[in-house]
């Protein structure tokens, strides 16, 4: 069975924000092949992929390695998510349907919930689904791509601060949920924008100063067409 690019795409990419591969490492068809099982020719095609998405470049006599962003770079990706979530989410208010909101509702009571536990990891996940599932509601598949793509980079650029007070996080995320029901454009911004401006401020640049590890170290497992996100 040939196992789709965009499999192993999203597994490439998975480990270069996880940290498997350095920045500036090589990345080469064979090894990757190796590593996720695979043929080269899935690689080649996901490696353009990574590539026109900014996590990959290619160099002369070297060929594909791992994107180096300056900082600059990594800030301007910051202001771009503060532009795009709250556009996203006056969208949803115009457009989502009564299985994006079931889903959003059902993720704020959770976190509210990991929220008194005090379970940051947990807080995290559902922070992100959240988010992705709010991007959805927008009804629009390219403003849905860019903000999914925004999230990889934001996550393979910054470590993020455990947020001082995760109740008024999920309230916040509550509130929008509301407006968004509501049909209110104005105020789901409003919320959003608030909201994303203040967990900026937990984002801390990984690379500066940062030592690299001494050797790329193994992925968890092979792909796993199944179990891949799209």
């Amino acid at each position: 069975m040939r196992i789709p690019a965009h499999s192993v795409c999203t597994a490439i990419r998975d480990d270069i924000v996880a940290g498997v591969y350095e920045r500036g490492g090589r990345l080469t068809e064979e090894l990757l092949a190796r590593r996720y099982g695979v043929s080269r020719v899935p690689v080649r095609e996901a490696l353009r992929t990574l590539e026109a998405e900014g996590f990959v470049v290619t160099r002369r006599h070297a060929g594909a390695c791992v994107a180096e962003p300056t900082e600059q770079e990594a800030a301007d990706l910051l202001e771009m998510r503060m532009l795009l979530e709250p556009l996203g989410a006056a969208r949803a208010a115009q457009r989502r349907t009564e299985a994006h909101l079931k889903v959003l509702r059902g993720l704020v009571r959770l976190g509210q919930e990991r929220s008194r536990r005090g379970n940051s990891e947990d807080l995290r996940s559902l922070g992100g689904w959240f988010h992705e599932t709010l991007a959805q509601a927008s009804g629009s598949s390219a403003l849905t791509s860019t903000l999914s793509q925004l999230r990889h980079k934001i996550a393979w650029m910054y470590s993020v601060d455990a947020p001082a007070d995760p109740a008024e996080s999920w309230a916040e995320h509550g509130g929008i949920v509301d407006a968004v029901a509501r049909g209110d454009s104005e105020r789901a911004r409003a919320i959003t924008a608030l909201h994303t401006e203040r967990a900026m401020t937990a984002h801390r640049l990984r690379f500066p100063g940062a030592e690299r590890p001494d050797r790329v170290r193994s992925s968890q497992h092979p792909v796993n067409v199944t179990g891949l996100r799209h």
